[in-house]
């Protein structure tokens, strides 16, 4: 079974860590909303998952920009990463997708980072 809720639980022991960049999942709406984490995490880096490696769906652009749109509410464009939840090679054995929908993901992501960076730069 897949974890679900938002990092609220998670929230008192994020907080004690003296670490520059947290890297956090929210690709999926198991995550929960930013706010929680935005809230009190924005004196840090973000790395924002937007992308979710085990599906086929090739995520829009919109979405993803719209997440990161949320995310620039609590964080400045110099704090916040996209990057996949995850990873595409979870297993040694095997990639979690093909390479060419594992491709096609990464260019969505390349695509919003563009435009986000037209429009906050």
């Amino acid at each position: 079974m897949l974890l679900s809720g938002d990092y609220a639980k998670l929230m008192p022991a994020l907080e004690r860590m003296k670490i520059d960049q947290f890297v956090l999942e929210y690709a999926t709406p198991r995550a929960g909303d930013i706010d929680i984490v935005g809230r009190a995490l924005n004196d840090s880096e973000l790395g924002l998952g937007v992308i979710n490696p085990r599906t086929d769906l090739v995520e829009p652009v919109e979405f993803i920009v719209s997440k990161a749109e949320k995310a620039l509410e609590y964080y400045r464009p110099d704090q916040l990463f996209l990057n996949t939840d995850c990873g595409f090679g979870c297993f040694a054995s095997r990639s979690v997708n093909i390479e060419n929908i594992a491709y096609r993901k990464l260019c969505a992501i390349v695509e919003s980072a563009n435009q986000l960076r037209l429009k906050y730069s």
